[in-house]
């Protein structure tokens, strides 16, 4: 056997699975079988309750089911549930009409069940109680579910290309990675097949419906002529006969249905949250004592009016006041702040004031408003310290260093829906969020117009509106980006963090690196610091590469061009100039992904020949030549991003540290790199200009 599954290529735990692997096969064997073969009585009776138990099984699983994902395998199920109850159909209708002469059992104890004891035995009433079993599973059901599948098919296609954009912000802001960045989209493109596949298979249970009026018929007609013509038997005794095994055969399969059905209906209507459907139901609609007390006043005026049946009224209303109390005494109960029994201990003396009580201020620190806390209080299910995590060791990934971990505090003086980051105790970035409801932001290719209160993304001041959950499909359709309010405040995070990046980095950031790449490394850093240079210097080096969004994560080829040219020099801006150089690789393919041709913004060869004399002359730019440089900077900005490229300024190695200090002051989205740094392999073509 082991032989055999290496054959197959089974997985290693194959005989744990290989039931399920099965399964489906032997199903489909069965149901052809039974559409073939003939049945038994007792083989019928067995496959009718397993058809039974099968349909209450799944309609469980879907009131249980938290989210539509949980149950993907239903539309599958929903066509073998369709096909056995018609295969069942085949075979009891051919033993109806071989054995039903021979009296109510011919087809076994369960359609004799359904034909007698649920009916009475009358088949007038058989007939009416399965019509409107059909009528309620066709007309009512079905009809709905299939409705409702086919509008969520549309919305959640419509929806895809804003929850992929959204997905792809959480992945480049560092709220995710890429494994979890893959698990969500491959959770959008099920989705979309689930609901897809909701549509089709809404038809099997709609043609089944369908299919059981026509058996009865045709099961009633060939009856009478089989009853009649073959067995000799009167017309009374014919239509009796094979009428009450039709319909108790028609019952046993439509009441499966009618479950299979609602099961459906329970799948494509229920939205996902953390709750199935009995606690969506139970907690939504029992909450409110005001709405018991209404509906108790309401029946209890109709339970005093005379001919009503006042005893049941009245017991409801009894019934709706205790719940309208039993929720009002839980309400107050939640409410009050603690027992009167408790009392206060007695307050020790103040200890004396040591320099314990010197608090440091943090490198970074959060405060938020009393509204924000669940987003910040885990035992609340608050997911921002996770994500905040998340930030900090992608960032760490990308930029090279760890940045210190976020203190996270309430202020009791904000607003209740603010927040506001601090660095070293000043405040670095502030926004307000409302958590419950969504951030739709126009990216610059949204259509259409949403009802929300106006405001902007506080991490890039793009145009957004605070928009309900109702509206998130609607929105994601129109083109934004919907995120809610813990990403948001994420982002905002995020995008400090790396705008402050040299700033976090302190010398005992510094030291931790250069610890880290002594273990990694330790010929690398034998003797380096402080013998070749000190600490100082390289702390300083490393806080020019991150003021202009160079990553430090490459710190081999960083220690190796200092310990090579710091004996010459002990400037850090000289030194940082000849490790850009050095790092020139990163940092084209950092500004440049890819292999594609660069395109760059160049200076014209009078303005070039001029600030090189500007240089070498102390480097102070004139008031009018300053202006000029501004004006130019600003058309050639505009006209790269039209280009929908990063706008790179490429100069003279000696005119780079001067003209980024100067540009980068009016213009922080602007790089200026020189021709030493770019990767000379790489094509490169001039698309803008500075001066003539």
């Amino acid at each position: 056997m082991d032989n055999l599954a290496k054959k197959l290529r089974l997985p290693a735990h194959w005989k744990e699975v290989e039931w399920q692997i099965l399964a489906g096969p032997v199903l489909i064997l069965m149901i052809l079988a039974m559409m073939v073969l003939p049945l038994p009585p007792f083989l019928l009776d067995m496959l009718f309750t397993f058809n039974i138990a099968l349909s209450i099984m799944v309609l469980l699983v879907a009131m249980f089911t938290r989210k539509t994902l949980e149950f993907a395998a239903f539309p599958t199920v929903l066509l073998f549930a369709t096909l056995l109850r018609l295969a069942l159909n085949i075979a009891s209708t051919r033993i109806i009409l071989l054995q039903g002469h021979t009296g109510a059992a011919a087809a076994g104890r369960v359609v004799e069940a359904f034909g007698h004891f649920l009916v009475g035995g009358n088949f007038a009433i058989g007939i009416v109680v399965f019509v409107i079993l059909v009528v309620i599973n066709f007309m009512v059901i079905t009809k709905g579910a299939g409705r409702i599948a086919e509008v969520g098919a549309r919305f959640v296609l419509d929806g895809m290309p804003g929850k992929q954009m959204a997905i792809d912000a959480d992945l480049n802001a560092g709220l995710i990675g890429e494994d979890e960045a893959k698990t969500r989209r491959s959770e959008v493109t099920q989705e979309a097949d689930f609901y897809g596949s909701m549509d089709g298979a809404s038809k099997f249970v709609r043609g089944d419906a369908i299919a059981g009026i026509l058996i009865m018929v045709i099961n009633i007609i060939g009856g009478l002529l089989v009853g009649v013509v073959q067995h000799g038997l009167d017309i009374g005794q014919a239509a009796t006969s094979y009428t009450l095994l039709t319909i108790g055969d028609g019952l046993v399969a439509q009441i499966p249905a009618l479950v299979i059905s609602t099961a459906a209906g329970v799948i494509v209507t229920r939205v996902s949250t953390d709750s199935n459907v009995g606690e969506q139901m139970v907690t939504q609609l029992f909450t409110h004592p005001r709405v018991m007390l209404l509906s108790a006043a309401v029946l209890g005026l109709l339970g005093i009016v005379p001919g009503m049946p006042n005893l049941v009224f009245l017991l409801f209303t009894g019934i709706l006041l205790f719940l309208a109390w039993w929720l009002k005494g839980k309400e107050a109960g939640l409410s009050t702040p603690g027992s009167s029994e408790q009392t206060e201990a007695a307050l020790p003396p103040a200890p004396e004031v040591t320099w314990q009580d010197v608090i440091p201020e943090d490198p970074l620190a959060m405060e938020v408003g009393y509204r924000l806390i669940p987003l910040v209080d885990e035992l609340q299910q608050g997911d921002l310290p996770g994500r905040i995590r998340g930030i900090r060791k992608k960032f760490a990934a990308s930029t090279g260093f760890l940045p210190p971990a976020v203190h996270i505090r309430d202020n009791m003086t904000l607003a209740a829906p603010a927040y506001r980051i601090l660095m070293k105790g000043v405040e670095i970035g502030r926004g307000d969020v409302w958590p419950g409801r969504w951030l739709a932001i126009n990216p610059g290719g949204a259509t259409g117009e949403l009802p929300g209160e106006l405001t902007r993304d506080p991490a890039f001041g793009l145009e957004a509106r605070w928009i309900d959950g109702t509206l998130r499909e609607q929105a994601q359709t129109l083109g934004y980006t919907v995120v809610e309010a813990s990403t948001v405040v994420a982002t905002h995070l995020n995008h400090l963090i790396g705008q402050y990046a040299s700033e976090l980095l302190g010398r005992q950031e510094t030291q931790q690196l250069l610890d880290r790449v002594s273990r990694e490394m330790p010929l690398l850093t034998e003797g380096l610091v402080p013998g070749v240079f000190p600490l100082t210097l390289l702390h300083k080096v490393l806080q020019n590469l991150l003021q202009e969004q160079v990553s430090i994560r490459d710190m081999r080829t960083i220690l190796e061009t200092l310990a090579e040219h710091a004996p010459l020099t002990t400037d850090a801006e000289q030194l940082t100039a000849v490790v850009r150089i050095a790092l020139g690789r990163a940092i084209t393919q950092h500004w440049f992904p890819g292999q594609d041709e660069m395109q760059i913004i160049g200076l014209g060869p009078n303005m070039e020949t001029l600030l090189l004399q500007i240089e070498q002359n102390g480097g102070i730019l004139e008031p009018g030549l300053a202006g000029q440089l501004d004006s130019r900077a600003a058309i050639a900005i505009e006209h790269q991003e039209t280009l929908g490229v990063t706008p790179v300024l490429v100069v003279q190695h000696p005119l780079r540290a001067m003209l980024s200090r100067y540009l980068r002051r009016s213009y922080p989205q602007l790089v200026v790199l020189s021709v030493a740094e770019l990767n000379a392999r790489r094509p490169i073509r001039q698309t803008a200009s500075l001066g003539d």
